[in-house]
């Protein structure tokens, strides 16, 4: 295997790395779909699900926290599945990802143009032709087309203008959020709650209806994986990388429960049902009620616009690296590879996956509704070969350097194989409440196809360095691995946290 040092600039603070993941994490859904959550499960039930879904995604990401500090390697789960499961494995679980990455960022570019029509009513203008029943126009391709522009140029600009925004833009968004849990608690009531804590009669019913809305909840909690593929450019502790990412889940958890039990504390089941029959904008009705003008309800849709790009930010900075370190390892074309002269980010990379954004809007909203389902199924195939790597590397490389180690990690891997699998059987089952239908298996398949081409042309144009894995050196010493004095109290708290949960259920 061949060594190198690093080629990116390292520019992310422990910060950064909170509010990429996090900012991936919280999209426009918390605006969107709370008012089915609650229909689904009741505020009480809604909450508890997302706690659950929550633990599921937990696991996941413990094992991502080892690995990620143990191989701290641009391309993350690249990495991980090649020391596990060797080159094949390897391409298959990061071809995964990157669909999910691309099919992602393909969406927003569809989804902000769409948000804006309910800040500005007059906004379509320029009729253009219909696809799959969604009306296209020239003013929604235009923003989209901007957008994408905008935001494809920031991350050329480096990984570090990239946070910088989705710092601005999560502050924005937690702002938002934050106003609506305070204003539910000052103008809210409990008689609101009445009927709508939980849905269905008895104890029976109501956990049916609980875990009809867990089992859809992991979906809201992708892109935390989107540290792993920036390893090379934080510059913090390892053990701290770990950490963070945990951090990162918790937070989106809390903040999806408290949103819940917000909106149902200031509106009541009738004024819901009203909400879901008119704009749809459950969470944004209530923050209109809540202050008594519908201005505020702007206030929301604006932060949910803000999760709308820091999902699309994260996301395109992940799809860029993932693809950068398959080029590197000659699995795509080494084209792919090329970091910009001055700005140490993974240009070609981001010039493709941008252009795909700025074409995607052509397709319509509801063909991109059909990429993005595809493209979480393979983000949850690529956690489950996640998952599998974490418990093969525990046995097939038990003197590995762990600088953030996870402790019962035969349970902790077990869940997280159990529950990634569970979310992929999710989209396998009709009637599951996530299942994919024909025109997104259709694209799951194609994707699969071009896979294997690449695979085939490059195997047989490389030999020998097809699937070959760079070994970064590493310049940390010692003393860099262990926790800062200045985050000494937060390390602790942390750790006390995750020993606790696991101790409770191990």
């Amino acid at each position: 295997m061949e060594q190198k040092t690093s080629e990116f600039d390292k520019v992310l603070g422990a910060w950064d790395i909170l509010v990429i993941a996090f900012g991936a994490m919280i999209g426009w859904g918390w605006v969107v779909s709370s008012g089915n959550w609650i229909e689904s499960g009741g505020v009480l039930g809604a909450a508890i699900a997302f706690a659950i879904g929550g633990i599921m995604i937990f696991f996941v990401g413990l094992t991502y926290a080892e690995l990620t500090a143990a191989m701290p390697q641009c391309g993350g789960e690249h990495v991980f599945s090649y020391r596990a499961m060797g080159s094949t494995g390897s391409f298959i679980c990061t071809w995964a990802i990157i669909l999910g990455y691309v099919s992602v960022a393909c969406f927003e570019a569809c989804a902000f143009p769409t948000i804006i029509t309910y800040l500005c009513p007059g906004f379509l203008k320029g009729y253009l032709y219909t696809v799959a029943g969604f009306d296209v126009y020239a003013s929604w391709l235009i923003v989209a087309i901007v957008i994408a522009f905008l935001i494809m140029i920031i991350n050329i600009n480096g990984a570090k203008t990239a946070a910088v925004l989705q710092t601005v833009l999560t502050c924005i968004i937690g702002g938002a959020g934050i106003i609506l849990i305070v204003a539910s608690v000052v103008t809210g009531s409990v008689d609101n709650l009445q009927g709508q804590m939980f849905v269905g009669n008895g104890t029976g019913e109501a956990m049916k209806s609980i875990i009809k809305v867990a089992v859809i909840t992991p979906f809201f909690f992708i892109g935390f994986d989107v540290i792993p593929q920036a390893a090379e450019e934080i510059n913090v502790p390892l053990k701290k990388i770990g950490k963070m990412m945990i951090l990162s889940v918790v937070l989106a958890v809390v903040f999806y429960a408290l949103v819940i039990l917000a909106v149902g504390y200031i509106l009541n089941p009738a004024e819901i049902i009203e909400s879901q029959q008119g704009t749809g904008l459950v969470t944004a009705d209530a923050m209109a009620k809540a202050f008594g003008t519908k201005i505020m309800a702007k206030v929301i849709i604006v932060g949910g616009m803000c999760g709308i790009i820091t999902s699309w930010n994260s996301f395109l900075l992940g799809g860029s690296r993932a693809m950068y370190s398959m080029a590197e390892s000659y699995m795509i074309p080494p084209f792919f590879a090329k970091l910009h002269p001055k700005h140490k980010t993974p240009v070609n990379s981001l010039y493709l996956i941008g252009a795909l954004t700025m074409l995607a809007p052509f397709a319509g909203r509801t063909m991109m509704v059909w990429i993005c389902d595809a493209g979480n199924f393979g983000c949850c195939l690529a956690y489950c070969m996640v998952s599998v790597s974490f418990l093969i590397l525990r046995k097939k490389e038990p003197d590995m350097a762990r600088p953030y180690k996870v402790g019962h990690y035969k349970f902790v891997g077990f869940m997280a194989v159990v529950m990634s699998g569970l979310m992929l059987l999710v989209y396998c089952i009709p009637g599951s409440g996530g299942s994919l239908v024909f025109q997104e298996w259709i694209m799951v398949g194609g994707w699969s196809l071009l896979g294997v081409v690449f695979y085939a042309i490059c195997k047989r144009k490389y030999k020998e360095d097809f699937g070959k894995l760079i070994e970064l050196i590493s310049d940390e010493d010692a003393a860099s691995l262990m926790p800062e004095a200045d985050d000494e109290e937060l390390d602790v708290v942390i750790d006390a946290a995750i020993d606790r949960v696991l101790s409770s259920m191990a």
